[in-house]
């Protein structure tokens, strides 16, 4: 038994399954642990309609162990070494690329059942390959330049535990709005509204969703009317409110209740929050929701007419950031303006924006001129 031991161990059989067993669980641990373990938690919620909570480190440890002991049982069973030991961690890949094949609508639909076929006939197609890779087993060479961890045999079997980690991370989720929403939420769960802000502040991607969300979040630290448009912003007034695009994990009662109640049956923004200022439901955030809302929308006659409500104003007194932006602009763009707001720094500004934009006649080579200065912005926003 102990020649059988070292025999193997000279013919580089157990550096091989050593070498691939660090790698399969090393990447399967990281995969589930930093890539995937949002939209897990979020496919979980779903499917499990919020009974169970996905946890990322016992759940990343436990299906990591499970797919490696799953992979063992398949050695037992095909007895494949050498330069096709690789082929042995096939199943469990596979497991580990459906388990992530997540749709970024997985509360509307699966994306799942195309397993249904898929697997089984590329279980056929590995059992054809094992088949093969059993035949030729025997006139493999054993010669000491075959084994080794440096060796031909290595880099064989390192080649095909490659090729099936590019295949997991091809069928896994990487959309990148999915996963910003999907951590967004589950930050505000968590009562971390600071790195619900953070998770994609870098990227110029966004969706509906993920703007509904960070708007909540900046409405709870009472940042929305200064920070809104530091962010790429997407969809209209109506989609602020989680009455047609709604949270995939985060209860929706949590942005309703902070704006006062919910509404007992779908219906357009505005009349909602005329309701609950008419009902004294309303909460303060209720002001900036609207008034941010008609900035989204671009309807600066709303918002002046509006504004006076919650703010007073006058050239004396501080005005959230995008609110003055937005008078600037309402004064420069109307005949006669119901508001005439001045501010030298927001005016220089202004100025300096608008000088900038005229030289240059093409929109493409002008909003890219105006980026980096003014990217965040109202301005920015306001001019397609």
């Amino acid at each position: 038994m102990v020649r059988n031991f070292f025999s193997k161990a000279n013919s580089g059989t157990i550096t091989v399954s050593v070498v691939c067993a660090v790698c399969f669980i090393l990447f399967s641990f990281i995969w589930l642990y930093e890539f995937q373990a949002d939209v897990i938690a979020v496919a979980q919620h779903v499917l499990s309609d919020g009974l169970t909570h996905y946890d990322r480190t016992w759940g990343a440890v436990i299906v990591t162990m499970v797919l490696y002991a799953l992979q063992l049982l398949v050695t037992m069973v095909t007895k494949l070494r050498r330069r096709s030991h690789a082929l042995n961690y096939f199943p469990s890949m596979l497991l580990l690329a459906i388990m992530s094949d997540i749709s970024s609508t997985v509360d509307r639909h699966s994306s799942w059942l195309v397993w249904l076929w898929l697997a089984p006939l590329l279980l056929v197609i590995w059992g054809g390959c094992c088949w093969l890779s059993r035949q030729v087993l025997p006139f493999e060479n054993e010669k000491k330049q075959y084994v080794g961890l440096f060796s031909q045999r290595m880099w064989i079997n390192l080649v095909q535990m490659a090729a099936m980690m590019l295949g997991v991370a091809w069928i896994g989720n990487t959309n990148a709005v999915f996963h910003y929403s999907a951590h967004a939420e589950l930050a505000l769960m968590a009562g971390d509204t600071d790195e619900a802000l953070r998770v994609g502040e870098e990227s110029l991607e966004t969706d509906e969703r993920l703007t509904m969300l960070r708007v909540y979040a900046l409405s709870r630290q009472g940042q929305l009317a200064d920070h809104l448009f530091d962010y790429p912003v997407v969809g209209s007034s109506e989609t602020l409110l989680p009455m047609h695009v709604k949270p995939q994990i985060l209860p929706a009662d949590s942005i309703w209740k902070h704006l006062g109640a919910r509404p007992a049956t779908p219906m357009k923004a505005e009349q909602f929050y005329q309701i609950l200022e008419r009902d004294s439901l309303a909460t303060a955030a209720v002001a900036d929701y609207r008034l941010c809302g008609c900035l989204i929308d671009r309807r600066l006659d709303d918002f002046v007419r509006l504004l006076p409500q919650y703010y007073e104003v006058a050239d004396s007194l501080p005005l959230p950031r995008h609110y003055q932006e937005a008078l600037v602009l309402y004064r420069h763009q109307t005949a006669c303006p119901r508001i005439v707001y001045h501010n030298p720094v927001i005016d220089e500004d202004w100025a300096n924006m608008q000088q900038l934009r005229a030289e240059y006649t093409l929109d493409t080579e002008r909003k890219f001129h105006l980026f980096d200065s003014y990217q965040c912005s109202y301005w920015y926003y306001f001019f397609p």
